[in-house]
């Protein structure tokens, strides 16, 4: 027997989106009244939806050519499918506090509180209930972020990718361009936006998994991201 936890949000129309990023539009492009050819019909059933939508919407991943014009080559769909199917760990930083930034020695504690190591192929989830405290609120892109510092230790460890709950690994305007540039330059990813991670902090180790979309060029995709713990 398997637990499966979601850790994607919801993706809608007039959802919070970064600043600047394409905003979320749902409209009915067919609806069953009309497969079924009804008159004049007094109900309007979606058979189809049509979705208007950035790639970097709601719980997505980073391609590699987002990080940096230099890594333009390394697109969503070239990147390996064993990057988004890891082992994963999930860390606590709850004490954290509004663009509050994270460091390495605040990752080396939060790892020895709970007894975890940071291995290679790794994907680090970073709890800091971001997104049960903020979301849909003025300061939902106020969230604490990595240093840049703390990125190329992670880069060193050859993880395949860490995650927050946050819109941007780093700190906007402070840390955040340098974050990706860092993914970007070590070959590795992130994730963005995820939820319930208050349900994986100090339960150890489990079995993380986030497809990406095959998009063509793409610079990254919504996922269907989940923790796996086996009972």
């Amino acid at each position: 027997m398997k637990e499966i936890i979601d850790l994607s949000q919801e993706i809608y129309s007039g959802m919070p989106v970064f600043n600047g990023l394409p905003e979320v539009s749902f409209t009915v492009h067919a609806t069953h009244e009309q497969w079924n050819k009804e008159l004049d019909p007094t109900t309007e059933t979606p058979s189809v939806y049509k979705l208007e939508l950035g790639e970097h919407t709601g719980t997505h991943v980073d391609a590699i050519n987002h990080m940096g014009k230099e890594f333009k080559d390394q697109s969503i769909d070239k990147m390996p499918l064993s990057m988004f199917y890891t082992e994963g760990i999930c860390l606590d930083f709850s004490y954290k506090k509004l663009k509050e930034l994270i460091s390495i020695e605040d990752i080396e504690k939060a790892c020895e509180k709970d007894k975890l190591e940071i291995k290679k192929g790794d994907t680090v989830l970073f709890y800091t209930d971001h997104y049960r405290n903020y979301f849909g609120t003025e300061n939902w892109n106020n969230g604490p972020g990595l240093t840049a510092e703390a990125t190329r230790w992670l880069g060193q460890k050859k993880i395949a990718a860490f995650g927050v709950e946050t819109m941007s690994p780093g700190i906007p305007k402070l840390t955040n361009k340098e974050v990706h540039y860092i993914c970007g330059e070590m070959g590795f990813t992130h994730y963005e936006n995820m939820i319930n991670l208050n349900q994986l902090v100090a339960r150890g180790r489990f079995q993380f998994i986030a497809l990406p979309l095959k998009i063509r060029g793409g610079t990254g995709s919504p996922v269907r991201a989940i923790a796996v713990f086996d009972k």
